[in-house]
Order: structure tokens, then C-alpha cells, then sequence
């Protein structure tokens, strides 16, 4: 019989730290540089929030310009452009969650059902390369093929047909993005969930086949509960970025469209903040959305733990 703290000891859990670094140094030495990153380029600019609380003026700096409070929460509470820029966010948030979520999930249930490997692999590879293109480019492309002058239009001139304005409708708006947004990172997205179908056991594949269960009972009993707690994480996720639809693709279509369409909380933080030189209403909507953004992460996780998955953390103590 093994003693309660030997299952530990054998894990490594129960070693002293000396012997723990003698093993890992090599690892904390890899993991140094990325430390190092993420402190200097996303742990230290939090500190410049503090601005969001003064009438920040820059040939002042932070130390010397006058603190007020929560005004610049109330000035954005009363600045109309804010309103519709939250709005834009959510409906533009929505629409993706809705349209783009689920295309991940049934292209890695398709190339997961594809018989050749080599077929397989071809497919894989031309799913996820748009996702290392930038932004720029995929709205070049889109505005080749559906702008005014793109190719499309002009199949529909020679036709005879007047030329559809895919690019420039801002009520269409939100179609277009989820478009882009599928095209470029819906493949890379597939990766996550191919990974998760590799671990579900092929005898339960087999077993429920030999009881006459078809493709889609095999697909609705066995493939999608497997990927059920990978799919809740990263809904999660997703929940908690909602608010952050993203800054280049609509920075770059924001004058096509206008910005009653376009405008987003981080273009709204750029142009009142950046461009506008107004640093503490930009710093006030910046932080108001990550705290937005903080409190739907630990809502959706406390839902996920009721529904019985794990989510992203777990209380102390809990098995």
C-alpha cells in the first residue's frame, strides 16, 4: 500500500524547491524571455489606466496632472458617439458568436470524417493560411473581389445587372465582417477542436456502429458530447473578449461604411483618445471595457460550473 503523500511525491508535487529547480531550471530559464514580454508589454501599461481618473495632460504626465475622479466616467455616460460605439460592439460581438463560433466546430467534424490522410492534410493546410495574412491584406482581397470596381460587379455589369455594393451597405455590415472573420481564422480555430476529437476512443466509434447506430447518432451521441468541455471553454473565452470585435478590420473599412457602422469601442478609444487628444475619456473607455469584459469571464464560468463543466478556473478545494 502506497501512503497518502507518495502519489504526491511521485508527481513531483512534494519535492523541496531546490530539487525542483535542479529538474526544471532549463524549462525557467525557457520561460524567462516570455515572462519578460508579457510583463513589460501587457502587466506594466495597466499602471497607465490611473489616467482614466485625471484630466491627463501630457506636458504634465501622470504624476503632476490634476486627479477628478470619476468625471471622465460620467462624460462618457453622456457622450453620445460612446452609446453608439457600445452598441456597434455588442451587435458586431453577436453576430460573430453566432455565425462565426460554430464554423470551426463542423470543419473539424468534416476533415475529421475525411477518409484520405493526404486529402486530409491538403485540406488542413489551405483551412488555416489565411489566418497568417494580415488584416490588410484580407481587406484588399475582399474589396478585389466585392468592391465596386471588384470582380464580382463587374461579372454583374457585363451581365447586364446593376453592381451590388458589398463592401460599402452598412446594414450589411456585419456580414461582411463575419465573412472576413470565417475566411481568415476559422481554420486556425478548427486546429483546437482536431485536437480534442483525437482523444475520443474509436471503440465507442465501433461499438455503438455494431449496435446500428448511424453517422449522425454516432455524430450527436458520441463525437459532439466529447467536445463538449472544449467547446464551453472556449465560449467562455469568447464571452469574455466579446467586447474587443477587433481594431484593424474595422479601422481600415471604417471611412467605406461610415461610422455609425464601424465604430467600435477600440476605434472610439483611438480616435477620442489618440487622435482627439482627449487621453483620459480614451483611458476611461478602455478600462470600462475591460472590466465589462472581466465580469461576463467570471459570469460564464460560474454558469459552466453549474452546468457541471469545468470552465476556466475552480474554486479552492473543489475536486
Amino acid at each position: 500500500m502506497l501512503k497518502p503523500n507518495s502519489t504526491k511525491r511521485q508527481a513531483g508535487t512534494g519535492l523541496p524547491l531546490k530539487a525542483k529547480w535542479r529538474r526544471d531550471w532549463q524549462m525557467v530559464l525557457l520561460m524567462i524571455p516570455g515572462v519578460l514580454f508579457l510583463l513589460v508589454f501587457f502587466y506594466l501599461p495597466v499602471l497607465g489606466n490611473v489616467v482614466a481618473f485625471q484630466d491627463f495632460q501630457p506636458y504634465l504626465g501622470i504624476m503632476h496632472s490634476e486627479w477628478n475622479g470619476l468625471q471622465n466616467f460620467l462624460n462618457l455616460y453622456d457622450n453620445p458617439d460612446f452609446w453608439d460605439a457600445l452598441r456597434n460592439t455588442l451587435v458586431l460581438a453577436g453576430v460573430q458568436l453566432l455565425l462565426f463560433f460554430p464554423v470551426p466546430i463542423g470543419l473539424a467534424l468534416i476533415v475529421d470524417s475525411l477518409v484520405s490522410n493526404r486529402f486530409r492534410r491538403w485540406f488542413q493546410t489551405i483551412a488555416y493560411l489565411p489566418h497568417f495574412l494580415s488584416w490588410v491584406l484580407v481587406v484588399t482581397l475582399f474589396q478585389q473581389s466585392l468592391g465596386g470596381a471588384g470582380f464580382v460587379n463587374n461579372l454583374l455589369r457585363q451581365a447586364g445587372l446593376d453592381p451590388i455594393p458589398f463592401m460599402t451597405n452598412p446594414d450589411t455590415f456585419p456580414l461582411l465582417v463575419v465573412a472576413q472573420l470565417i475566411w481568415k481564422d476559422a481554420g486556425w480555430a478548427m486546429i483546437i477542436f482536431l485536437a480534442a476529437l483525437t482523444t475520443v476512443d474509436v471503440s465507442l466509434y465501433e461499438a455503438a456502429a455494431a449496435d446500428g447506430a448511424g453517422r449522425w447518432r454516432r455524430l450527436w451521441h458520441i463525437t459532439l458530447p466529447s467536445l463538449r468541455t472544449v467547446i464551453v471553454l472556449l465560449l467562455i473565452l469568447r464571452i469574455g473578449d466579446i467586447l474587443s470585435v477587433g481594431f484593424e478590420q474595422f479601422i481600415l473599412q471604417r471611412d467605406s461604411v461610415g461610422p455609425g457602422a464601424a465604430e467600435v469601442l477600440d476605434t472610439f478609444t483611438y480616435y477620442a483618445g489618440v487622435v482627439g487628444g482627449d487621453w483620459s475619456s480614451g483611458a476611461a473607455a478602455g478600462l470600462a471595457k475591460g472590466v465589462v469584459g472581466a465580469l461576463l469571464l467570471w459570469g460564464a464560468n460560474a454558469l459552466a460550473h453549474r452546468l457541471g463543466e469545468p470552465g476556466i478556473f475552480q474554486k479552492r478545494g473543489a475536486s
